[in-house]
């Protein structure tokens, strides 16, 4: 269950990264909903980050949490954002994912 919790915190960093990118281009009100969205994904991933280190190891589970949020995030950058997908960047997102998995596989 821990392995799910942590999984789900680091898509809800890929989310508050997105409603910070979201926000960016927004002016008003519709910034002020992005911001919020924002808050609370920031919330339930720190809820969720905390839950799942009480079982895993700290820093497995926080290379992880950064891991989803670093590779969704920029996978988000390039297919809603717009930024450069080059073979380098694309190779090192490859390479992180990898990294992640593998860290799954050599914890207890």
């Amino acid at each position: 269950m821990s392995w799910i919790l942590l999984v789900v915190a680091g898509f809800c960093e890929v989310g508050f990264a997105f409603c910070l990118g979201k926000a960016k281009f927004s002016t008003g009100n519709t910034a002020g909903f992005w911001l919020l969205g924002f808050l609370l994904f920031l919330a339930v991933s720190m809820i969720l980050l905390y839950r799942a280190t009480q079982v895993l190891p700290i820093g497995t589970a926080y290379a992880i949490w950064t891991g989803i949020g670093a590779a969704g995030t920029a996978l988000l950058g390039i297919l809603v954002f717009k930024e450069p997908a080059h073979f380098w960047r694309i190779f090192f997102l490859s390479t992180l994912i990898i990294s992640i998995v593998g860290l799954k596989f050599v914890s207890n």
